[in-house]
């Protein structure tokens, strides 16, 4: 109870002086630490976390720099007009209104898998958004996966007039796959682990494989499910093309961030974490404002920026979360936009559902508290 006393006796005395004149004038976010009521009534003091050095060159520039992929559909590519669209191009634009506060402040920097790595690590761009595997030796060579976006596997696309039923009876097949991917690794374990020949067409890019298989170059063409889907919709008769039931691996798709600045990495899996909590409270891009007058929901308050001041221990405003959200919607909507129902991929959920959904998926939020 003193505590409260001389809480109280501190903020009459700093109302006193802005009366007269006296003190700073009122700031949306101070650098002092603030008393927020605990749950036992007591005063836990939340403090506003000073930049590290990527949060401080991103607003000293006044934009983000985010790797993505050169041309993925669904995922990240130019249209028509040359605007950025994708799933993972709305996760780069949620990041940047987070930061600063505006969803357009970013430079899309694409990148093909050869240069992706390097060019985080040369800080030539702040994040890559680029459906990228989370491995062990890529973990390990000096970057961080904040978080995952996108939980997918590998898979074959196969011609259908070819009457395969199960990659089985791909035996003796050519089948390209992109080098320098985790795609090429697996699929040589997978063919191994499985006593079967194969013979690898390896190329430089998703468009080269696209191409190739076009062509007829190879009688399957090897992927994450995903992306076999958006290659599929690109080829001159989709229905005539089917991706087999086997998926040979689990991949883990999310953002990287380089290694050594532990804010960042923070900042990058909380705007993930918020939008994917955005939508298990059933708060949408559309009722934002609405939802901020009318919730009593404590987490939902949090969410929004209306109590807790969360934003401080990321060193980002009160409303980061609430900005986020506003760039592109929630998880659900930015999935069902660029890759659902709404759009050509029409894929189903799967393990990108939320963990309450029937059925249940991988994606689970933690608290924002």
């Amino acid at each position: 109870m003193r505590l409260w006393t001389i809480s109280g006796l501190v903020a009459g005395l700093a109302l006193a002086l802005a009366a007269c004149g006296g003190g700073d004038p009122a700031v949306d976010e101070p650098a002092t630490d603030v008393p927020v009521s605990g749950p036992t009534g007591t005063v836990e003091p939340v403090a506003m976390r000073e930049a590290g050095p990527t949060l401080r060159s991103i607003r000293s520039r006044g934009r983000l720099n985010c790797g993505v992929h050169p041309g993925l559909v669904g995922f990240s590519y130019a249209d028509n007009q040359g605007r950025w669209r994708g799933f993972d191009i709305d996760f780069c634009r949620a990041t940047a209104a987070a930061v600063l506060g505006n969803p357009n402040a970013v430079r899309f920097v694409p990148l093909t898998n050869a240069e992706r790595m390097g060019a985080l690590t040369e800080g030539r761009v702040d994040v890559l958004w680029r459906n990228t595997s989370r491995t062990l030796t890529r973990d390990g060579a000096g970057i961080d996966f904040p978080g995952t976006n996108y939980f997918d596997g590998q898979g074959f696309l196969v011609r259908r007039n070819l009457n395969l039923a199960s990659a089985t009876e791909l035996n003796g097949a050519r089948v390209c796959v992109q080098s320098g991917s985790t795609s090429e690794l697996n699929v040589a374990d997978w063919f191994r682990a499985h006593g079967l020949d194969y013979t690898p067409v390896v190329v430089t890019s998703e468009t080269a494989a696209r191409a190739a298989y076009a062509r007829e170059d190879c009688d399957a063409m090897t992927a994450d499910v995903s992306a076999l889907a958006a290659a599929r919709t690109t080829l001159s008769d989709p229905r005539a093309h089917v991706i087999l039931p086997e998926v040979i691996s689990r991949e883990a798709l999310g953002p990287v961030v380089r290694e050594g600045d532990d804010q960042w990495a923070d900042i990058v899996g909380w705007t993930l974490n918020a939008l994917i909590l955005a939508e298990a409270l059933n708060v949408t891009q559309d009722d934002v404002d609405r939802v901020a007058e009318d919730s009593r929901n404590p987490e939902v308050r949090r969410l929004l920026g209306l109590e807790g001041h969360i934003g401080r221990p990321l060193g980002l405003s009160d409303t980061w979360a609430r900005h986020a959200i506003e760039a592109g919607g929630n998880y659900g909507e930015i999935f069902d936009r660029n890759l659902g129902a709404s759009s050509a991929l029409d894929l189903s959920r799967g393990l990108n559902a939320l963990w309450t959904a029937e059925p249940r998926g991988l994606m689970y939020a933690a608290p924002i508290r």
